[in-house]
């Protein structure tokens, strides 16, 4: 893939004085890049074996808050060690960073015996590894939507995010001449995305003032997964650097729409044939594909936390929005939670409409093909598809509401104890229930406005 380094390719730039700094970074339980900057000295000749970072980074807040009540690590047991173990088909230069390199790490137990079970990328890797087994390969895309402002991060937060103002005044969706207004951000973006190795198709503007998506093209699972967490990263660095924030919070607005990350999946043989494609049925499906979307659809309220992990995801979840309230599928429909894309050709595939911007890719695609690769092993009968609006369609499950309740899907999920293990599911439901436990105990500006004066 055009951008990936090498270590020899590394050396070489080293030498002619091209990078001098090295990223190890690991993925958080958010999905953000955590790690240190090398000399580029000190990775060639000792840290690109491996590097350590503190275990309270698998268990914290968005704040890095140290959550009481994790079993993995905690006060009591001291906050130890783990170890960061750099994957070296991940070293690519950062182009919008000058002289400097990345790479992504696994994250182990101090003694790099084993990874950690909870980490996202080792979550992940573990249910690619189920389909693997059955000579299966996932395929998989994300389309990631996020709004620019006028102003920068710093100035944002010093105003009290107040007075948020998007970069455009009106809807861009696929339109070009305010788009061109926003190249100052986005086109160093597709270009240093594309150098760094990352195979981007294209921006777009979005249904919504100020709100652009960037798409990436379809992958192996996992480099699905680095690509997503790189490039969300990189659109914040990029955008600092031109005076500029964005943000991929879901619901940022009352009055806005939302922000999505829809995902793409197939399975594909080894020999590198569509496994969801059969001419001859229904709607150029396989079986194999009919029992991984009833996968999908039967235990969609289970996978929603990963989803949407955050009490403002659901925020989201609005008829009329494009993002959906149901988990039904259909043919070509924006109105349902999973849409059937490239009907009758190889390219069949199908689409998740239900999580936000704010997703950890890897926690996501891990989940999704848990529930896919379950409805395949149970042989589940996928129902008819729904036509016309599925907002209004009476008979089919909602997705959960609220975070309470995709919690209590997620932490009683039989299905994602066996493909995940208990230790797992109980970590990420504890960090849920944290995330409500906090925004419960905070009054907010709707509350006293409406009642300060008339309660």
């Amino acid at each position: 893939m055009p951008g990936t380094l090498t270590l020899e390719a590394l050396r070489a730039a080293a030498d002619a004085g091209e990078i001098d700094t090295v990223l190890s970074c690991m993925v958080d339980m958010q999905g953000r890049l955590m790690g240190k900057r090398f000399h580029v000295r000190n990775f060639l000749d000792h840290s690109w074996e491996e590097t350590h970072c503190c275990n309270y980074l698998l268990a914290t807040d968005l704040e890095m808050f140290t959550v009481e009540g994790f079993a993995a690590t905690s006060w009591r047991a001291g906050y130890g060690d783990y170890m960061m173990r750099p994957d070296l088909s991940t070293l690519r230069p950062v182009p919008w960073l000058e002289g400097t390199a990345m790479v992504l790490c696994d994250v182990l137990d101090h003694h790099g015996h084993e990874e950690i079970a909870h980490s996202p990328r080792a979550i992940l890797k573990r249910q690619i590894a189920r389909a693997q087994a059955t000579g299966l390969v996932p395929m998989m895309a994300t389309e990631l939507e996020f709004f620019i402002f006028e102003h920068s991060f710093d100035e944002i937060r010093k105003s009290g995010f107040r007075n948020l103002t998007p970069i455009s005044g009106y809807n861009e969706d696929y339109h070009i001449l305010q788009t061109t207004k926003e190249e100052a951000v986005m086109r160093p973006l597709r270009n240093h995305l594309h150098a760094a190795g990352i195979p981007v198709e294209n921006s777009k503007g979005e249904a919504e003032a100020g709100q652009e998506e960037l798409n990436i093209r379809y992958a192996p699972a996992l480099d699905c997964a680095d690509h997503h967490a790189i490039a969300k990263h990189a659109t914040k660095e990029i955008a600092w650097s031109q005076g500029r924030a964005v943000t991929f919070m879901p619901k940022w607005h009352h009055d806005r729409v939302g922000s999505s990350s829809h995902v793409h999946q197939s399975l594909w043989t080894e020999a590198g044939e569509p496994a969801f494609h059969d001419p001859d049925g229904p709607h150029g499906m396989s079986a194999m594909m009919q029992g991984y979307l009833a996968g999908l659809i039967r235990y969609a309220p289970d996978t929603t936390l990963f989803l949407a992990p955050y009490v403002n995801s659901y925020k989201r979840f609005q008829k009329g929005t494009f993002a959906p309230t149901k988990t039904g599928w259909s043919v070509d429909n924006r109105t349902a939670g999973f849409r059937l894309c490239g009907e009758g050709t190889k390219a069949v595939r199908t689409e998740c409409r239900i999580g936000g911007s704010d997703l950890n890719p890897y926690l996501a695609l891990a989940g999704q093909l848990a529930a896919g690769l379950a409805g395949v092993e149970e042989g589940l009968t996928l129902a008819p598809p729904i036509s016309g609006d599925v907002y209004e369609a009476g008979d089919v499950p909602e997705i959960p509401a609220t975070l309470r309740d995709a919690t209590a899907a997620f932490d009683g999920s039989a299905m994602l104890r066996a493909a995940m293990g208990d230790e797992v599911v109980e970590h990420y439901a504890h960090a849920a229930r944290w995330e409500q436990e906090e925004h419960d105990r905070v009054v907010t500006d709707f509350e006293i406005a409406r009642g300060f004066e008339r309660a």
